[in-house]
């Protein structure tokens, strides 16, 4: 291009082209407009703390929590230039499958619970350690009765907590009497010795077997057994050592059978009359301990008294 040419060619304006200006004011009046809108909405922190502290609570312990309303923000233009006005629905309240009065509910059922299974446990403590003595009673009345239990005229065993002494008819008792023979008194003097020294109540039972029995004395086996019983008692009585409330005396006829009495052997075992000690607690739940003379103020029988 020559210069001449080039002398040809308008000049340019100085400054910023027209349109510019008009763009410039545009964006600032949206700048303006979007900060309006940006200062006249708002959060409410309180609200949104409470919904907040709710949640917690709501995945922790269930109970029953009111809320006012939920968290939400405030828009001027939606209030003031909407056709119509927005209306949120808050929340009342918000309820969980859990009240209140259950949760203490369930806290009481759960130490009811607690305190049932530690009186469980503590009552099969006891049981144990009972069975455990009767058994080692057991040993010492069998240690002390072995010659009698050879011979047979006595049987020593343990149900549960319960020692049982047994003593066989033959040999205690004639055919039909109650009357004790002369040669079993000193079997049952060995017996009230025992007694003496260990704890708990006694039972004297009378058995019969099942054949029907009448004598003058005795209309009935019903009375036949407790009379053996009564006679059983009054020898274990003799000596004043013995704490006679610690007993009681019943008879059973045959209404408590050992083996069936459908023979001569089993109708033999079933005549008997048994002492049963069971360690435990008396009428009034206090522990049955064995008495002394020294208990009841009083002195051991000396040979002088007994002859």
């Amino acid at each position: 291009m020559s210069a001449e040419e080039e002398c040809e060619c308008k000049p340019c304006k100085k400054g910023l082209p027209a349109w510019l200006a008009t763009f410039g004011d545009l964006m600032s009046l949206l700048m303006c407009f979007f900060v309006l809108l940006l200062s006249f909405s708002e959060m409410d922190v309180l609200r949104f703390k409470q919904l907040a502290g709710s949640m917690r609570e709501a995945f922790g312990v269930q109970a029953q929590i009111k809320v006012e309303d939920i968290p939400k923000g405030t828009s001027i233009i939606a209030q003031e230039f909407s056709p119509g006005r927005p209306e949120p629905t808050p929340l009342n309240e918000v309820r969980q499958m859990t009240t209140d009065v259950e949760l203490h509910t369930l806290d009481v059922r759960s130490q009811e619970g607690e305190a049932v299974v530690r009186d469980r446990e503590a009552a099969d403590d006891q049981q144990q350690e009972q069975e455990e003595q009767a058994r080692q009673d057991a040993i010492q009345i069998s240690m002390a009765l072995a010659a009698e239990i050879g011979e047979g005229a006595v049987e020593v065993e343990t149900e549960g907590t319960k020692v049982i002494i047994r003593l066989r008819e033959e040999g205690s008792f004639a055919p039909g009497s109650a009357y004790v023979e002369d040669d079993y008194i000193p079997i049952l003097a060995k017996i009230r010795d025992l007694l003496i020294s260990i704890p708990g109540t006694v039972a004297v039972e009378g058995h019969t077997d099942s054949v029907p029995f009448s004598s003058v004395n005795y209309p009935s086996n019903w009375h036949l057994s407790a009379a053996r019983a009564l006679a059983v008692a009054d020898e274990l009585f003799a000596d004043r050592r013995v704490n006679e409330n610690r007993f009681t005396v019943a008879g059973y006829a045959s209404s408590r059978p050992r083996v069936p009495n459908d023979s001569q052997a089993n109708r033999q075992r079933n005549r008997r009359v048994e002492i049963i000690i069971e360690r435990g607690q008396d009428e009034l739940g206090m522990p049955v301990q064995a008495t002394t003379p020294e208990d009841r103020n009083e002195r051991p029988l000396s040979p002088t008294d007994i002859f």
